[in-house]
């Protein structure tokens, strides 16, 4: 019976040590549609916000973009700064994880001291000098009974992956963000591109018109029209160089480089619109970084709560010390020389004015607020997905009509500048013609542009890409 008693007292422990006062997780219920609104369908999918996300951007097909690309990864300073923040955290979580084990120390001294003659309990046999010599160690040991440690190990853990899953959206926010710019910089450049053809165009009405009137045929009014919108035209293409520069700075900025240094050449530069799987995954939950720090720091919150509940109960510490202490070296390393101590230490809070329900409290409350981030996070992200499919269903319905409408507004401008030669219509008809033909050119354009930057958006909403089944668009490492 004696025997069987510290078999029980060990089975005890175990037991006590499988303890945790972590409630169970518990995610928020998010109602999730079984299709996408404005595109087909999706199915559930398993974790995988580590898909890789690398050169999601040469789906575009320019290889200046994929330069620039490798540049901001190598050199954009917030980057940098994610990655430390992530290092940082990966830190906090190895200290945590410390203490599932023993401490050991050590410690050595070797002094000469003097005792004061008036100190209390001194005899007259006590010596007044004296060495004291000194090597020795400890070892102590907290049993995790309640689960605290191992807690905190867990919120340590999580939040270094939430850590790591931000270091993965700031890269996915800064990638879509350049893919952006340079969109928009080409853009500008195509923009240049139609003003500079309307310069020539305008020029040679302008021409034909005072042609006429020197001929008698034309009023003066004709050239001065046809000056107004020569003029207004050249307004137009000097004002793009202004925000061409603009956009050129921020992808300097973006890669990490002083704009005074940097420049990209005007070009008009052919950037391919992705063609979108005929089925999008559902890898949207589980794919976005964003989402994932936010699942993450709920796990984090929940083992935090139990970490407060643990305060409520007795911590137990099993320690012991020992070494070697003598007045000399010739018997310091001696057997009458050594000493030790052994035993545990238990210590428990008796009052403490509500502290500890208070901190179980706040832990509760930074709980719920991860557990609705969490929710907030998937909602946005599906308005997200929505927003860029409806972007790119509609107004690539507009950008097909829109080149109709630049076909149809050249052809009403030949004419009607035939027209006008021949005498059968005046200049005003011509204006407008070329103005409606001017505006068409530009709103194709924009719409184009839309179309790009709205598949930026969508990339960026699907957490860096998608998977068709029948051929992957996301390069792999």
């Amino acid at each position: 019976m004696a025997k069987a008693a510290p078999a029980c007292g060990a089975m005890l422990a175990m037991l006590l040590g499988a303890c945790s006062l972590a409630p169970p997780l518990k995610t928020p219920e998010i109602p999730i549609a079984l299709a996408y609104k404005e595109f087909g369908s999706w199915t559930e999918a398993l974790p995988a916000d580590a898909l890789p996300r690398d050169s999601w951007w040469t789906l575009y097909g320019t290889p200046e973009l994929d330069q620039l690309e490798q540049r901001l990864i190598a050199g954009n300073p917030t980057l940098a700064a994610a990655l430390a923040n992530y290092a940082a955290a990966k830190a906090l979580s190895d200290q945590a994880r410390a203490g599932l084990f023993p401490t050991l120390t050590a410690n050595a001294s070797v002094s000469r001291a003097r005792e004061s003659e008036h100190a209390p309990l001194i005899g007259p046999t006590t010596p007044r000098y004296y060495n004291d010599d000194l090597l020795g160690g400890s070892v102590s040991y907290e049993l995790d009974l309640w689960g605290r440690i191992r807690n905190e190990v867990v919120a340590g853990n999580a939040n270094a992956a939430a850590s790591a899953a931000d270091l993965e959206n700031a890269r996915l926010s800064l990638t879509a963000q350049l893919v952006d710019d340079y969109v928009q910089l080409r853009s500008l450049d195509r923009e240049s591109a139609i003003l500079d053809d309307t310069v020539k165009a305008y020029a040679r009405a302008h021409s034909i018109t005072e042609q006429r009137h020197g001929a008698g045929i034309s009023p003066g009014l004709d050239v001065a029209q046809a000056e107004t919108q020569l003029d207004a035209a050249r307004s137009q293409a000097s004002q793009l160089l202004s925000q061409r520069a603009l956009m050129e700075h921020a992808i300097a900025a973006l890669i990490g480089v002083s704009a005074s240094t940097f420049s990209i050449n005007p070009a008009l530069v052919d950037i391919k619109l992705p063609q979108i799987p005929s089925g999008l995954p559902a890898t949207l939950l589980q794919r976005r970084p964003d989402i994932a720090a936010a699942q993450r720091r709920m796990i984090a919150a929940n083992a935090n709560i139990g970490v407060a509940r643990a305060a409520y109960f007795p911590s137990l510490t099993l320690g012991a010390q020992g070494g070697f202490e003598s007045n000399s070296f010739s018997n310091w390393l001696s057997a009458p020389s050594t000493y030790w101590a052994i035993g545990p230490n238990v210590l428990f809070s008796v009052f403490d004015a509500g502290l500890r329900r208070a901190q179980v409290a706040q832990a509760r409350a930074e709980f719920d607020a991860s557990a609705d981030n969490y929710r907030g996070t998937v909602i946005a992200a599906f308005q997200q997905v929505e927003d860029s499919l409806a972007a790119l269903n509609h107004d690539g319905d507009a950008a097909r009509e829109e080149r109709a409408a630049v076909a149809a507004a050249q052809h009403a401008l030949d004419l009607s500048m035939a027209l006008y030669v021949q005498g059968a219509a005046d200049y005003l008809t011509v204006v407008t013609s070329q103005t409606a033909l001017l505006t068409a050119q530009l709103q194709a354009l924009n719409l184009d542009t839309l179309q790009l930057t709205s598949s930026v958006d969508l990339i960026r909403a699907l957490g860096g890409g998608w998977e068709d089944s029948r051929e992957p668009l996301t390069a792999r490492r």
